[in-house]
C-alpha cells in the first residue's frame, strides 16, 4: 500500500443506509424545506438535524419516525426532556401520527413511543428499529457515564435522528458527541481527525488551520445546519423573529465591582433582597404570562412569595409535579412560572409568553440562550421583552451579554455558510427522481446464450 493509499484508509465516510421517499408520500403539512430535510434524513439512515428555535423539529422527527414505522414494521422511540414529551404528544395529533407517552418498556405501543431522558433506564434499547433524542445537546449536561450509556444503548439501532437548536461553534464535545452517537466517528477519531489542543488546556480543542473547510464538508454528509430556511435555498416565509428588548434594571448596593467570579456570586448572595423585590414590583404590575429566571434557590424561594400567583419549579421536586406545572404555563393555568434555566430551559414551546425577567445570570451563555428561545423563538408574533435584573456591583451585564450574542451568531454564521452549500445539494440530491421504463423493442438473445427454453 502507498501513502496515499493508506491517507484514502483513514478518511471518514458516511455512507447512506436509509429509505428512499418520493416527496409525495412526506406529510403535505410540512413546510417544502422540513419535508426535503426528512427525505434526506431518512436516505441517510443515521443524519443529525441541527435547526434553530421554532423551525419544526418536532413535525420533522414524528414524520421521520413514522416512516421509519411503516417501513419496517418496528418501533421508534424519542427521548425529550420533561414535559416536553407530553407536549410532542399534543403535536402528533396535529399531524396525524399517533405518539404513545411511556414511562416504561410495557407501555410501548407499535409505532412512535415517547419517554423523557431520567425513563431511559426502564427501557429495552434492542425493541426499537429507531431512535429520536430531541434537544439532543442535552447529553453534554449529563455526567460522562449517562452520557457513554446512552452512546451504547443505541448504538446497533438501525436509525437514528438526534434533533437539537444549531450547536455552538465553540463547543466541539456537543458535535463529538452527536458524530459518536450516530456511529460516524468515535470521540477520539474526531479530535485526532481535526482538531488539536488549544494550548496548556487539553479540555479546549480548536480546528487545525488546513482542515477547516474538510471538517464542514465532513460534518455535512451527516447532520444539516439551518437557522432559518433560507440557509438552504428556501424562502423565509413567516419564519421571521419580533424585535428583542433586552433591559437592564440595575438595583444599587453599596460596594466596589466584583471582578472576579467569587466576587460575582458574593454580590448576587449580599443583593438578594433588591433584586426580587425590584422584579416583583416589575412582574405584579399586569396579568400577563411571565417567566421568572433565577440561578439560586434563595431567589426561587422569596420570588414565588413575591410575585402574586407564582408556581415555582425546583429540582428537588418529582418529575409528575414539574411536568404539570410546565403544562399548566402552557395552557394558561398559570401565568406566572419562576424556575432555574437549567431546570425548565430546554424544549418548551412558550410564544404565548413575550415577557420575561432575569433575576440574576450564571456565567453560562448557552443556559440565557436557550432560556428566551423559550418564547423568542419561529411563531412568536409579538415583540418580547426580557428584563434581567442586577446590583450595581456586577457591572454592565446586558452589554456583556448582547457582545456575547453578537459574537455567538457571527460564529453561528460563519459554521451554517461553511455547511451550506453542501447540505443544500445533498439534501436536493438525496431522492432521485426517475421515470417508469417502458420498454419499445423486444431484446434479442444471442443464440450462446439462449436455453432450450428460450428456443
Amino acid at each position: 500500500m502507498n501513502y496515499t493509499s493508506f491517507l484514502e484508509s483513514k478518511k471518514l465516510i458516511i455512507e447512506s443506509c436509509g429509505i428512499d421517499i418520493p416527496v409525495e408520500k412526506i406529510n403535505n403539512q410540512l413546510f417544502d424545506f422540513q419535508r426535503d430535510i426528512d427525505r434526506w434524513a431518512l436516505a441517510k439512515g443515521k443524519a443529525a438535524i441541527f435547526a434553530g428555535t421554532g423551525l419544526g423539529k418536532t413535525g420533522m422527527q414524528l414524520e421521520w419516525g413514522h416512516k421509519v414505522c411503516q417501513h419496517t414494521g418496528g418501533n421508534v422511540l424519542i427521548l425529550a426532556p420533561l414535559a416536553v414529551a407530553s407536549q410532542t404528544v399534543a403535536e402528533g395529533q396535529k399531524f396525524g401520527v399517533n405518539v404513545t407517552l411511556c414511562r416504561s418498556q410495557n407501555d410501548v405501543r407499535p409505532g412512535i413511543n415517547i419517554t423523557n431522558y431520567d425513563m431511559l433506564h426502564k427501557f429495552n434499547p434492542d425493541a426499537f428499529v429507531g431512535v429520536v433524542p430531541d434537544e439532543s445537546s442535552i447529553l453534554k449536561n449529563f455526567t460522562g457515564k449517562v452520557r457513554t450509556q446512552i452512546i451504547d444503548m443505541f448504538r446497533n439501532t438501525p436509525y437514528k435522528l438526534p434533533c437539537t437548536a444549531t450547536p455552538s461553534p465553540n463547543d466541539i464535545m456537543e458535535l463529538c458527541n452527536h458524530a459518536e452517537f450516530l456511529g460516524v466517528a468515535t470521540r477520539t477519531e474526531m479530535l485526532a481527525t481535526w482538531f488539536v489542543h488549544d494550548g496548556g488546556d487539553t479540555s479546549k480543542w480548536r480546528l487545525k488551520g488546513h482542515a477547516k473547510e474538510l471538517f464542514w464538508k465532513w460534518v455535512a454528509t451527516w447532520a444539516v445546519m439551518l437557522s432559518k430556511p433560507s440557509d438552504l435555498g428556501y424562502k423565509d416565509g413567516d419564519f421571521k423573529l419580533p424585535p428583542l428588548n433586552i433591559n437592564q434594571i440595575t438595583v444599587p448596593v453599596d460596594g466596589p465591582e466584583a471582578r472576579t467570579l467569587t466576587e460575582r456570586r458574593q454580590a448576587r448572595k449580599s443583593s438578594i433582597d433588591a433584586r426580587v423585590r425590584a422584579c416583583a414590583e416589575l412582574v405584579n404590575q399586569s396579568d400577563e404570562p411571565w417567566i421568572v429566571w433565577c440561578g439560586l434557590n434563595d431567589e426561587s424561594k422569596m420570588l414565588t412569595k413575591a410575585i402574586h400567583g407564582a408556581v415555582e419549579i425546583t429540582g428537588s421536586q418529582k418529575p409528575e409535579q414539574k411536568e404539570k406545572s410546565m403544562l399548566d404555563f402552557s395552557s394558561g393555568r398559570i401565568k406566572k412560572l419562576v424556575s432555574k434555566p437549567s431546570i425548565c430551559g430546554y424544549g418548551m414551546n412558550w410564544q404565548h409568553a413575550n415577557k420575561m425577567a432575569f433575576v440574576g445570570l450564571s456565567d453560562s451563555f448557552e443556559e440565557y440562550f436557550k432560556a428566551v428561545r423559550r418564547e423568542w423563538r419561529f411563531g412568536q408574533k409579538n415583540q418580547v421583552d426580557v428584563y434581567v435584573i442586577t446590583a450595581s456591583t456586577e457591572g454592565a451585564v446586558v452589554e456583556n451579554i448582547k457582545r456575547k450574542e453578537e459574537d455567538f451568531q457571527a460564529m453561528l454564521s460563519g459554521m451554517i455558510s461553511a455547511t451550506s452549500e453542501i447540505c443544500k445539494t445533498n439534501i436536493q440530491s438525496t431522492c432521485r427522481e426517475t421515470e417508469k421504463y417502458e420498454p419499445q423493442n423486444k431484446i434479442i438473445i444471442p443464440e450462446w446464450l439462449r436455453s432450450e427454453k428460450d428456443s
